[in-house]
């Protein structure tokens, strides 16, 4: 059985063509995983994608995936 962490790395390295320049981690805060994507500002553009489109997709996969987990996505650069 795979967990949140899993399902968001396996997601955000699918759609970078850099994948090893991704660097994905968490932290449990106050009942809230706080997830920091950190990559090079190219890598950035690819996981957001045009307006936010491909960044809020992995959101609603990760939505309808874990409805019972309450979590951040915070894209660094």
């Amino acid at each position: 059985m795979s967990t949140i962490n899993d399902t968001l790395d396996y997601l955000i390295k699918a759609v970078v063509t850099d994948p090893s320049s991704v660097v994905i981690n968490s932290q449990d805060n106050e009942g809230v995983l706080l997830f920091e994507i950190t990559a090079v500002p190219e890598i950035i553009g690819q996981i957001i994608g045009k307006e936010g489109k491909v960044i809020k997709s992995i959101r609603t996969i990760l939505n309808l995936t874990y409805p019972n987990i309450r979590y951040s996505l915070e894209v660094k650069g």
